[in-house]
């Protein structure tokens, strides 16, 4: 029994670790992320591909090694053999743009950090010094010799 408690008190340990509970939260973020991702390749690049390529999508390019044998009624009796290299395209493509995307999104945020972190350094320099620790030091002696009088 002890060794199991303390296996449940290593994973609360784990679980609760700040950088796990980041990661929950940018998987969670970027899966909506990839929503809004595949949105954009799906509903506006790829018709803008299309139009110049005359499809959109490449999906339907393929290499028939062997063509499918049907049937009297067409039912397919062998399936095709084929290499579908359209849609090792489409994947690159679709890499591609998300990389640009995310790389674009990365650029704003550190961006927008870099000016935060300006702002507060900014802030800071404004603000007066305190006193050196040595200043400190001599301020109290002089108060002791002037109670000790």
């Amino acid at each position: 029994m002890g060794k199991m408690h303390d296996t449940i008190e290593e994973f609360k340990k784990f679980i609760f670790r700040g950088n796990v509970i980041d990661m929950a939260v940018g998987v969670v973020v970027g899966g909506a992320f990839s929503t809004i991702v595949t949105s954009l390749v799906n509903d506006i690049i790829m018709p803008i591909v299309g139009a110049i390529a005359g499809s959109t999508t490449f999906t339907n390019y393929k290499l028939v090694i062997h063509p499918a044998v049907l049937d009297e009624s067409g039912a397919v009796i062998t399936e095709e053999a084929a290499i579908l290299y359209g849609s090792f395209i489409q994947n690159i493509v679709n890499f591609l743009i998300i990389a640009a995307c995310v790389f674009f999104a990365i650029k704003v945020i550190n961006t927008i950090t870099d000016q935060f972190k300006a702002k507060e350094e900014e802030e800071a320099a404004a603000e007066p010094a305190g006193p050196t620790s040595e200043e400190l030091l001599a301020e109290i002696r002089d108060l002791l010799k002037e109670k000790n009088g």
